[in-house]
């Protein structure tokens, strides 16, 4: 691969960070991390989304300016993401002066183009999705299904993209290209939308909507979420209607767009027909995940069930974040929804990084030092099926992040830990060594840990601190790409002694923090 771009969601700030802001930029992250291991240009973009009438009203009702409401709260996000080793390459804010410069630039452009026309328009409008609503997309209380409000009915002369030009070229990619969207049954979804589009609000009026990015020739409006939100995707990599940068030459377009399933619709509609507007390449995927249920209950404010991942953390006394980024990336099949629970978190962890690979590499390096004072001796260096087994393993978990099946990959992780901890049980190394059968205790020894190798190249990208501690102890590089890995990593010589042997993760049993405390 030349080069790997992905994108989250930018969050908007009208409130702090929550457990499913956090499981998309985890999910988006561990893509992100596995394709490193893929290529040496990779690039992942996530940020803030700062503008409109919800912003203007929270930053009033907190006695704060507009911009300084939107500085403390992208800090949390900033904060959160760094709490999480989400490594991203770049977080955009859409109050940047660059983002603001070009999203007028694109505006102009497309007003030039015949793209954007001015008209008159009452309708009804859902403050909670900043969007004009047809009654059709409202629920049988005549609410918006997302929000549960009515909407308004707003009357204004705005700005009017013409959506319904690219109606059929949107089609047409979509039918033509039957891996666009991911999960593939969200296609179907997405052209039922489509058959009753209309052209949309690009503008407000600043008696309504002040917070917001000036119109370039028109100071009465302010550029409408769509064409600011969206367009973060390309005004980060410095593209510019005139003389677009290196960078947007060389990354764009994102190879995945990685949002919610809420957001589809704007991504894979409004932003498809921007992008045909200004003629410039379509991102090659959008995957739709989705949401995170806690307690099997959809997350709200008025239950109170509203989880922070610092929370979390703090509550589980862990000093790395790899048990939170592993069972949330995990926590559901791909574009499906999951669940958080404490009980199945910590179970979940325990399970697998805990009782399954850590304990795996611990008694086995307990072992080499106690049979061996940690030594690799020539004679335990051979093949094993077990390696073949890893080979094809490393094959089935790009293949399953080909298709951005996060949950399905970290399956085939876990069967590979699960095929050593039988090569262990089946050869059992300990009866070897009380018949003084040295030499095939230590084979066996040797096989395990060239396979742990692999193991932790595979598990990186959930767990990086932990993938770290794993290859320390193995003497491993942990940065060698998923195809330069050989089965000869493992030297004759010292490889350990008793004091280097640490648990790369400890168990989670610490008691659980009183649920009002979250």
């Amino acid at each position: 691969m030349e080069k790997f771009y992905t994108t989250t969601a930018i969050d908007y700030v009208n409130g702090a960070p929550h457990i499913g802001h956090a499981y998309e930029k985890i999910l988006t992250n561990v893509i992100f991390r596995h394709f490193q291991k893929r290529t040496d240009d990779a690039y992942m973009l996530t940020g803030t989304d700062e503008h409109g009438i919800k912003i203007q009203k929270t930053s009033a009702q907190n006695g704060q300016t507009p911009k300084d409401f939107c500085d403390n709260n992208a800090q949390k996000f900033i904060d959160c993401w760094k709490l999480l080793d989400i490594n991203y390459s770049q977080f955009i804010r859409t109050t940047d002066e660059n983002h603001k410069k070009t999203v007028q630039k694109i505006f102009k452009k497309l007003v030039e183009k015949g793209d954007i026309y001015k008209h008159s328009y009452t309708g009804l409008y859902c403050a909670g999705c900043e969007a004009f609503l047809s009654e059709k997309d409202l629920d049988e209380e005549g609410c918006c299904p997302n929000h549960k409000k009515k909407p308004e009915i707003v009357s204004e002369e705005n700005y009017f993209f013409k959506l319904t030009k690219y109606k059929e070229q949107i089609e047409k990619h979509i039918k033509q290209n039957p891996d666009f969207i991911i999960p593939s049954f969200r296609a179907n979804e997405v052209l039922n939308q489509l058959e009753n589009i209309e052209d949309i609000s690009v503008s407000r009026a600043k008696t309504n909507v002040s917070w917001g990015i000036d119109v370039l020739d028109d100071p009465e409006q302010v550029i409408y979420v769509w064409i600011d939100a969206l367009s973060n995707y390309i005004t980060a990599l410095g593209y510019d209607t005139e003389n677009p940068s290196a960078d947007f030459k060389k990354y764009w377009p994102a190879d995945v767009h990685v949002i919610g399933k809420d957001i589809l619709k704007f991504h894979s509609i409004y932003w498809l027909a921007i992008l045909m507007a200004l003629e410039l390449p379509l991102p090659k995927h959008i995957l739709a995940h989705g949401w995170i249920t806690i307690d099997e209950t959809k997350m709200s404010k008025s239950l109170g069930n509203v989880v922070s991942p610092s929370s979390v953390i703090e509550s589980f006394n862990m000093d790395i974040p790899d048990a939170l980024r592993y069972y949330m990336a995990t926590s559901a099949p791909c574009g499906k929804d999951g669940n958080y629970s404490d009980e199945d978190f910590k179970e979940k962890v325990n399970a697998h990084l805990a009782n399954s690979m850590g304990n795996l590499l611990n008694r086995t390096l307990s072992m080499l030092v106690k049979y061996f004072d940690g030594e690799i001796k020539e004679e335990f260096i051979v093949k094993s099926e077990l390696f073949d087994e890893a080979k094809k393993t490393i094959a089935e978990v790009k293949h399953h992040f080909d298709y951005y099946e996060v949950q399905e990959a970290s399956l085939k992780i876990v069967e590979l830990v699960d095929k050593a901890n039988k090569f262990v049980t089946d050869n059992a190394p300990w009866t070897l060594a009380k018949e003084e059968k040295m030499t095939e205790c230590g084979k066996v020894l040797y096989i395990v840990l060239e396979t742990m190798c692999t193991i932790a190249s595979l598990i990186e990208p959930y767990c990086p601190n932990i993938a770290r501690r794993m290859a320390s102890q193995l003497k491993y590089d942990i940065n060698t790409k998923y195809d330069d890995i050989t089965f000869n990593n493992i030297k004759a010589g010292k490889l350990i002694s008793k004091e280097e042997i640490t648990p790369v993760f400890l168990r989670l049993d610490s008691e659980l923090a009183d649920k009002a405390k979250k």
